[in-house]
């Protein structure tokens, strides 16, 4: 009984993390384009939040330029120990599906096993993180000024989204092998897909666990990195300290 339990202990999953959507690149951006005319660029927009006497081509290099040092920093800040495991909004815990499990597991004395599981779930997505910045890079530096346009006129989800749409599968690609590698360490993958695809056959299991391990936490890295950048997105938009260039001072500043 003991050794069942301790292996159900090694599967345990991480519970999702709710990543938060990049806010608006720029507030109240309804006045953008209002005079444009003949396809050329407006001259001197002046949008809520922006340094006034800005052009459209500058809000959208300053909105690339903010954009490439978010991506910057966030790697930064994830590719280190406890980058993940040691800030608790991308923490990787325990799914909620298998949470009576872990209070059963803990119970009976195998909190070090659950511990030293989420542990290396996060550790897994910290070694992945370094991956990050040169696919940002690169789309954000392919991003046109119609893309940056439709950002700063779409909604809270219209930065992420157009992250999401041009880095997930290339982000994907180049974490899933890292996190193999990192939980492979422990043999992890092998005993979450052996416990669960027992474990989702039950009856009794109702929220089914994915078997696929590594795929899961490249998921939840990937969230964690989206929310990331995110935070340091909206600092550079918003504290003065963060507005390290020319540029960015022009068209964020007050």
């Amino acid at each position: 009984m003991k050794k069942y339990i301790l292996l159900v202990g090694f599967a345990i999953a991480s519970q999702y993390a709710q990543a938060q959507t990049l806010k608006n690149i720029l507030k109240n951006a309804d006045k953008v384009l209002n005079n444009q005319s003949g396809g050329q660029q407006n001259q001197g927009t002046i949008l809520g939040g922006l340094g006034a006497n800005v052009s459209n081509t500058e809000v959208v290099n300053g909105l690339k330029e903010a954009l490439k040092i978010s991506a910057q920093n966030s790697s930064k800040k994830l590719n280190v120990a406890n980058g993940f495991f040691g800030n608790q909004l991308i923490k990787i815990l325990m799914p909620k599906e298998v949470s009576k499990i872990e209070t059963t597991l803990r119970q009976f004395g195998f909190n070090k096993q659950c511990d030293q599981l989420i542990l290396s779930l996060n550790r897994a997505a910290e070694d992945a993180s370094g991956k990050a910045v040169p696919i940002f890079i690169n789309a954000i530096t392919n991003m046109n000024i119609n893309d940056g346009l439709t950002i700063l006129r779409g909604g809270n989800n219209a930065a992420t989204n157009f992250l999401k749409q041009t880095t997930t599968a290339a982000l994907t690609q180049a974490f899933r092998p890292v996190i193999e590698k990192s939980l492979a360490r422990v043999n992890a993958p092998a005993l979450w897909q052996s416990i669960f695809t027992t474990y989702n056959k039950l009856p009794i299991s109702r929220q089914k666990v994915n078997t696929d391990l590594t795929g899961y936490v490249t998921e939840r890295a990937l969230a964690g990195l989206f929310t990331t950048v995110a935070q340091e997105e909206a600092n550079i938009r918003t504290n003065p300290a963060a507005q390290i260039t020319g540029l960015l001072k022009k068209v964020f500043g007050s």
